[in-house]
């Protein structure tokens, strides 16, 4: 089958793009030729025969962003312009689509995010245009939708929520949808009535992941940890939701001070400051510089030179060097920093986010002490410190871990799901 996919940017390192690869991947080894239409390409994931650049569907165009300034940020009275370029640009896209899908003989589609978050309001409404003419099978890949955003996409305009009324998610006979937890597709068949599979974001079990080796071996000594030091990793961005302030708190309690917590994000993932000074003031009360260390300068996700010509590494690397590692997000669509912790066998202690821990991951028996709304409890702190001073503990808990994450979590399980999807 020819499969053509539609998406805003691939080859970054956003949860849509990063999953969109590991379909791609496993979509090839079942034997279909995947084309892709992007506004933006970052890497050679698939050859460039395969490849369709078309700048209007990048999140970054002039149109995307005078859209989504006129429609939600910076509205003006009267909408009519913005309508009137909305139909335009979208009839643009639609017609785009349609040739590429003619070309290429396209069987089916796949949008991804596109046709599920208003992000980009003109290519929703291209792409849905484009399939209700052809009637082309279509598999919509939804990761987050606008009620879950609060009030980003609130408009004045009854023009623009109509539109997205009518378009996100996309609703239409010949559309499947797949969405990554229990809980999307629960409000889906609720508030519209659209039934949809879950199809949880994946990893690699096949392959070695969080390996100690010659590159990596001076990773905790480039960030002065010593060699009796325990590290314990916060692998995640520095965004309020990630609760690091809890595992700040919750290094401050263990009364260790050979614990050291390593922050591998940067102050750049907090666009405004303020979180990131927050935490700042967090460890100054605590007097804790010495413990808690800001890894983001050497650490990426991939491995590389900085400007300086020394070594950068990867999250892969960051994980290998790990005691265990923090989790205690307050929300996330999913949390793939929970199942790359499996994967790299290390123990993890999390919080039960919302809404999704619980019902898609916790609760399939991983061993992993979980607070509720971040509260260190005197029992957590006891079994959290249990877990750290126990090696043979880490050890079994990381075995166990790993052989459930690979049952639940593998491309092996993404492989299944996508033969489902993709059956017309």
């Amino acid at each position: 089958m020819n499969i053509g996919i539609i998406i805003g940017r691939i080859g970054d390192v956003d949860g849509v793009a990063l999953e969109t690869e590991k379909w791609i991947k496993i979509l090839v080894k079942m034997g279909h030729k995947v084309y892709i239409m992007a506004g933006s390409f970052k890497n050679n994931i698939i050859p460039e025969k395969y490849r369709t650049l078309l700048t209007h569907l990048s999140f970054f165009s002039p149109n995307c962003e005078w859209e989504q300034n006129r429609a939600f940020f910076f509205p003006k009275e009267n909408p009519r312009n913005l309508i009137a370029h909305l139909e335009q640009t979208s009839d643009h896209i639609a017609k785009e689509i349609f040739y590429w899908i003619s070309r290429n003989k396209i069987d089916a589609l796949l949008s991804e995010n596109a046709s599920a978050l208003p992000c980009h309001l003109s290519m929703g409404m291209g792409i849905k245009k484009a399939v209700e003419i052809i009637k082309i099978p279509v598999v919509t890949h939804d990761h987050d939708f606008h009620w879950e955003r609060g009030d980003r996409y609130k408009t004045p305009h009854k023009e623009i929520d109509n539109i997205i009324k009518e378009t996100f998610p996309l609703n239409l006979p010949n559309v499947k949808h797949a969405v990554i937890n229990e809980y999307s597709k629960k409000i889906l068949k609720k508030k519209l009535g659209i039934k949809s599979t879950i199809v949880p974001n994946v990893m690699d079990f096949s392959k070695p992941y969080a390996r100690k080796n010659d590159y990596n071996k001076d990773l905790l000594e480039r960030l002065g940890v010593g060699k009796n030091d325990i590290p314990i990793f916060q692998i995640t961005r520095i965004v309020k939701r990630k609760g690091i302030e809890t595992a700040i708190e919750m290094i401050h309690r263990l009364d260790d001070k050979r614990l050291k917590l390593i922050i591998t994000g940067t102050a750049a993932d907090d666009e405004r400051k303020g979180y990131y000074k927050e935490l700042i003031d967090h460890i100054k009360k605590r007097k804790m510089r010495k413990q808690v260390i800001f890894g983001g300068h050497i650490i990426l996700s991939e491995r590389g030179k900085s400007y300086h010509g020394k070594k950068i590494y990867s999250l892969s690397d960051a994980y290998a060097n790990a005691t265990a590692c923090t989790y205690f997000s307050t929300y996330e669509g999913f949390g793939n920093a929970f199942v790359e912790c499996i994967l790299a066998k290390k123990p993890i202690f999390v919080n039960n986010y919302k809404p999704v821990y619980w019902p898609d991951i916790g609760s399939k028996g991983f061993k992993a002490v979980m607070l509720e709304d971040n509260v260190l409890t005197d029992k957590s702190l006891t079994q959290i410190d249990k877990v750290i001073h126990n090696k043979k503990l880490q050890k079994e808990i990381a075995e166990y871990n790993y052989k459930l994450g690979k049952q639940h979590f593998s491309y092996e399980v993404l492989e299944q799901k996508l033969k489902k999807l993709f059956t017309f």
